[in-house]
């Protein structure tokens, strides 16, 4: 039941960030926000390790921001294979990359504020 819950938060909060970044990032409806959820989840589940393996040396030059390049890249590649996502460059998918783990974050602190009330 969590799974779901979280998938259906991340959905959310990519429906949240491309509705703040709206000329530059676009989703269609919160059906597209949770395909693009669940592509995302794909890609940094395969895509991303071998990102970060083949770019180490780079990644331990920069103290580890190249891991943000490698977050925008990977919003490009979901940008690319689902139709009704739209992302202008570069620079809008690591804005939109960089929004999406604060809303992530905040619903991540959220749920774990109910789990502890709950318990009480």
């Amino acid at each position: 039941m969590n799974i779901i819950i979280r998938f259906l938060l991340n959905g959310l909060a990519i429906f949240l960030a491309a509705y703040l970044l709206k000329p530059r990032v676009e989703v269609d409806g919160y059906g597209t926000a949770l395909l693009v959820a669940f592509i995302l989840s794909v890609a940094n589940i395969v895509v991303k390790p071998i990102l970060i393996v083949l770019t180490i040396p780079i990644t331990i030059l920069t103290l580890g921001l190249f891991l943000l390049v490698i977050n925008a890249l990977i919003i490009l590649l979901v940008d690319y294979l689902v139709t009704d996502f739209y992302v202008d460059g570069f620079w809008w998918a690591l804005l939109f990359s960089l929004i999406l783990s604060i809303f992530n974050s905040l619903f991540d602190d959220l749920s774990k504020d109910k789990k502890q009330n709950s318990r009480q």
